[in-house]
């Protein structure tokens, strides 16, 4: 086991793997380029942990419907036309991965992993506020409700439970507010929770694990000797370490290839609106399905969030694509209109989406003392506890609770 390890990145991914390298004694420094009151995809997001979602991005289909989008600039899912040869590149190898045959492969991974990590948040030990109560993904549609409940199957084959209700039992689930749809798929297993809070405790117990922070730190370069990497260097000097965990986010891709590393990566910006006092509050989080909406309540609030820009390393925010999600969430919930969301800031994050869906963890060839973490795209919440616990299990030498390989970081050398 290491006595030392450097982890790059101070989001979700970064900090549950800073908690569980921590726990078992390793000395954790994270280095982090943004001050620490940041507002990264780590805070703004919809707070969901979703074994439901066992579906990569890269999905049959998805092609298609997303060469439909791309031409309203106010759909679920944007690509934004530019000259980018890293853009192309990912194109066509989303292209690739999109096939029934690797979606077959990569959901019982994705099964195990979002199971683990919910397992964790459960073990955490944390204050944090985890609603245990379930996701309606919500249905206008009756084509999207039998799409759903053919989903719904496969979700049952793998061991997750899911069951189909009409719109009287839709309403009977969650009474507390008003929905328009013509049914749902109920998925018990999902959780949610308020991101900021989570944060917060992450971050007081690994303060109290006495784990360095060092924040506004950017990383410029590397040393290396014989196959190992022997320090990062940083605005604030040369960090020496026994291993370094590489967690940055959309940063990750241009880090990884100043090590020689081809990780492909795209920033797809993601948006969020919270009312501070909404007209009705849900008792469950759930999914508008047909416009890609996220809506969870925390702590009396009420977040809606969704789509998926690719449009490169840009924090700006798009109006068409918040008006997107102002004019789809009272279709589903005619309580609400457009006009109550008018005086909330729109949030905005950038996600790391890898070309087939997957995030990348695991050690790379390459260099022996590099481990990989990223690329979880909307997913990272979800998913954290459970990478922070296979790191921690790869740094220690033991074998990880989750087979690695279509997650390989090497994957695409």
């Amino acid at each position: 086991m290491p006595s030392e390890v450097t982890i790059l990145g101070a989001g979700v991914i970064g900090l549950c793997t800073a908690l569980y390298c921590a726990r078992r004694g390793m000395k954790v420094t994270v280095i982090e380029k943004k001050a620490r009151q940041r507002d990264g995809c780590s805070f703004g997001n919809a707070g969901m942990i979703v074994p439901s979602h066992f579906i990569p991005l890269a999905a049959p289909g998805m092609v298609m419907l997303g060469l439909k989008w791309m031409w309203n600039p106010e759909s679920p899912f944007y690509i934004k036309p530019r000259l980018d040869f890293g853009l192309m590149n990912w194109g066509v190898r989303f292209w690739q991965a999109a096939t029934k045959a690797r979606v077959d492969a990569a959901a019982p991974v994705l099964r195990d992993l979002s199971l683990l990590s919910r397992q964790c948040f459960e073990e955490m030990g944390l204050d944090f506020g985890l609603v245990k109560r379930g996701l309606l993904m919500l249905c206008k549609k009756q084509q999207t409700l039998d799409e759903e409940a053919h989903m719904a199957q496969k979700a049952r084959e793998l061991g997750i439970p899911a069951e189909v209700l009409d719109v009287k039992a839709t309403a009977a689930i969650d009474p507390a507010v008003t929905m328009d749809v013509c049914g749902s798929v109920y998925f018990p297993k999902d959780c949610h929770l308020t991101p900021g809070r989570f944060i917060a405790a992450l971050e007081a117990e690994l303060s109290r694990l006495g784990v360095d922070f060092m924040w506004e730190t950017e990383v410029s370069g590397f040393m290396t000797e014989a196959g190992k990497l022997r320090a990062v260097q940083t605005t604030h000097g040369d960090i020496e370490s026994d291993e370094f965990v590489l967690c940055g986010g959309v940063w990750s891709a241009e880090l990884a290839q100043g090590l020689g590393l081809k990780i492909p990566m795209q920033a797809g910006k993601g948006y969020s609106l919270t009312l501070a006092n909404p007209r009705q509050l849900p008792e469950l989080c759930s999914i508008c399905t047909e416009a890609r909406l996220a809506v969870t309540p925390m702590n009396g609030a009420l977040r809606v969030g969704g789509t998926m820009e690719i449009a490169g390393i840009d924090e700006s925010i798009t109006q068409c694509r918040v008006r997107g999600i102002t004019r789809a969430f009272p279709q589903y919930f005619p309580a609400f209109n457009e006009r109550d969301f008018a005086e909330v800031n729109p949030w905005s994050g950038l996600r790391p989406v890898s070309p087939d869906g997957m995030p990348y963890i695991g050690r790379t060839q390459r260099w022996k003392n590099l481990t990989v973490a990223t690329g979880h795209a909307m997913m990272g919440l979800s998913l954290a506890p459970a990478t922070g616990k296979i790191i921690a299990d790869v740094l220690s030498g033991e074998n990880s609770p989750v087979k690695l390989d279509l997650m390989s970081p090497d994957r695409f050398a």
